[in-house]
């Protein structure tokens, strides 16, 4: 009996730690929208593309001003040169569509103490991987997946230098927002996020066109009406061309692409007490 009252003992003891430091995790939801920044669109961001995006999230508190959170958020980047303003663009006449699947750890900075003060702004910076497969609609608006049809001449022996690119790669999400306490467990957070990525290919669009019997011969007649779309211009201002040389520019691999996550954090603290630091909130006097 001793044994087992020992064994009970002990184990709440263990216990008590990590009963207190699940006051100091949230979970929670992010309900948005996705932008995409590249080669299909003249602005930086282009609130025309802009579509939904939804995650999760888990976030632990270290102190009242620092907190590490990972999140897993889908979104969609896309754009179109039909609806630039330049004729050149339009004359391309390039498309895509990229759904995006993010892992990412981010760090935020609290300015103030929201148990306290009940508000706050914050900063957030951290590091993620995602997911992307990019596609655009061919002729009969069938969606065609581009990376395999390796449009600028990706893996073959005459471009040597562009090697197909890979589908999961590296962001490094930045942005600033506004946290509220609807509660002493929920939280309300809204947010602009941006995410400058390690690939130039999220549109499938980065550098030259590449000669177009090379890219018949190795990759098909697919890969050809992909590369090059300007013959089905249509419309007043722009008028159909042809393939273009070998070397002519398609796209501009000076920057990387970047996408962006914005919107609202919903979270709920975990625990059996609101107030994870053992800080009694101030009561405000009554005015006369």
């Amino acid at each position: 009996m001793k044994i087992r009252k020992s064994t009970g003992i002990l184990l709440l003891f263990l216990a008590i730690p990590f009963i207190s430091l699940a006051q100091d995790w949230h979970v929670g939801a992010f309900l948005g929208i996705s932008n995409y920044s590249g080669d299909l669109v003249q602005q930086k961001v282009d609130m025309r593309y802009t579509r939904p995006a939804l995650g999760i999230l888990l976030r632990k508190d270290f102190n009242r001003y620092f907190s590490l959170r990972g999140a897993i958020t889908y979104g969609t980047a896309t754009g179109a040169d039909s609806t630039n303003a330049s004729k050149a663009l339009q004359a391309r006449n390039l498309s895509f569509r990229s759904r995006i699947i993010e892992f990412a750890l981010i760090g935020e900075l609290n300015f103030l103490d929201i148990d306290e003060k009940g508000w706050t702004p914050y900063v957030f910076a951290g590091v993620a991987g995602f997911g992307f497969d990019p596609m655009a609609k061919d002729k009969s608006g069938n969606w065609v997946r581009l990376r395999r049809l390796g449009t600028e001449g990706q893996g073959l022996p005459q471009y040597p230098n562009r090697l197909p690119y890979d589908l999961f790669t590296w962001s490094f999400p930045f942005g600033a927002g506004f946290k509220v306490l609807l509660s002493d467990r929920w939280t309300l957070g809204l947010e602009v996020g941006f995410r400058p990525t390690a690939t130039d290919y999220l549109d499938d669009v980065s550098k030259t066109y590449v000669d177009q019997n090379t890219l018949l011969a190795y990759r098909g007649q697919a890969s050809v009406d992909m590369a090059y779309r300007g013959d089905e211009v249509t419309g007043k201002n722009v008028t159909p061309g042809t393939y273009p040389m070998d070397g002519t520019k398609r796209g501009s691999d000076k920057y990387k692409d970047w996408y962006g996550f914005s919107g609202f954090t919903i979270t709920y603290r975990l625990g059996n007490n609101g107030n994870p630091w053992g800080k009694v909130k101030a009561t405000r006097c009554p005015r006369w």
